[in-house]
């Protein structure tokens, strides 16, 4: 076993601070990567704040890292010491049941062991995540990254970019496509870049103006003001996919009527109980679908970081040092970054 430098916090009312966690030795199937960089996720302010219930304490968050790998076991065959390596959301899952045997380990029916406070099969304990200076993960769960690719934006691909990808990709959007998305966050940028990759006709819904610039910066063809019954009146009928990121209780019904017949929109964001939310009249009357969608498995995930390479796609992001981390957490709340953070996770050294 290996000590190493985290950032984590003891109790959800404290700061993060840095601590001490340990680290299982390599096994024959082990990848330990030195972390280069670990993008900033809300679920980290989240469950550090035990804001969704079963946090256990010390939490070291972080489930989108990207390091150089510094050692490896003896039956590893999918990267080598020296390469660039990436770690998502998961590092563990049962491989046995029917959703992991279809590569959708985000589904496992044994549940998943999270990056961090899943529960650890090896240490006992919970999962430590990517605010640290490296961990060790099985070679399934480790993804490789297009030589091409910036590292330091690539890391939020792991959870924005797969959250997002994976719904485009399940609801076949393609060249020609029609895809709204609600909400320009870490989400939202992210839904936009890679549904306009694929070839989509792109709009944003937003309910602020000062979102229009921004919007077109990303490469949206269609600004949509939510609040402004006319242009929503107009877009009636019109989109094959809605990406809701919106990760807050909120009215779905002026969506959905802008969906075609049989259009899906799609929830990425936790907004809990959806009672009064939508009516089913709107979802019967188009053969509309409401539906949800998590991550992706790892396959998809690599397919996700290998298109992103062919198209150089990235995530606009705000680097920090680690010890920025709690003004970061209060930033984030307040929506104050365009549009996700990224600790240099060299500033954990010395």
């Amino acid at each position: 076993m290996k000590q190493v430098k985290a950032f984590g916090t003891h109790a959800p009312s404290e700061d993060l601070v840095e601590l001490e966690i340990t680290r299982r030795t390599v096994g024959e199937l082990d990848v330990e990567i030195e972390i280069m960089y670990c993008g900033v996720c809300h679920s980290d302010l989240h469950t550090a704040r035990n804001d969704w219930g079963g946090s256990e304490y010390p939490v070291v968050p972080g489930h989108e890292i990207v390091g150089k790998v510094i050692s490896v076991g003896s039956k590893v065959s999918k990267v080598t010491v020296g390469d660039y390596a990436a770690v998502g959301c998961m590092v563990d899952s049962c491989r046995t049941c029917p959703s992991c045997e279809q590569d959708l380990e985000q589904y496992c029916q044994n549940g998943f062991t999270g990056t961090y406070n899943g529960k650890d099969k090896h240490l006992g304990g919970r999962t430590f995540g990517g605010y640290s200076q490296s961990v060790v993960v099985d070679e399934h769960f480790v993804l490789t990254l297009p030589e091409n690719l910036d590292l330091a934006g690539a890391a939020p691909l792991l959870c924005a970019g797969i959250t997002t990808w994976s719904p485009l990709r399940h609801w076949n959007v393609k060249e020609g496509s029609k895809v709204a998305v609600v909400g320009l966050g870490g989400l939202g940028h992210m839904a936009i870049k890679l549904a306009k990759g694929l070839g989509a006709d792109v709009s944003l819904f937003s309910r602020s103006l000062r979102k229009e610039e921004d919007a077109k910066q990303l490469g949206v063809d269609h600004f949509v003001l939510s609040t402004d019954e006319e242009q929503m009146q107009a877009v009636k009928h019109q989109y094959d996919v809605i990406i809701d990121t919106v990760p807050y209780e909120h009215d779905l019904n002026p969506y959905l009527h802008t969906l075609s017949v049989n259009g899906t929109l799609v929830l990425v964001g936790y907004i809990g109980n959806m009672e009064s939310m939508m009516h089913s009249g709107r979802i019967i009357g188009g053969r509309r679908a409401v539906a949800g969608s998590l991550i992706g498995g790892i396959a998809e995930t690599q397919e996700m970081l290998d298109f992103c390479g062919t198209h150089n796609i990235t995530s606009d992001i705000e680097v920090i040092q680690m010890q920025e981390i709690n003004e970061a957490y209060e930033r984030m709340l307040k929506s104050d970054v365009k549009y996700r953070f990224v600790i240099d996770m060299q500033s954990m050294k010395g």
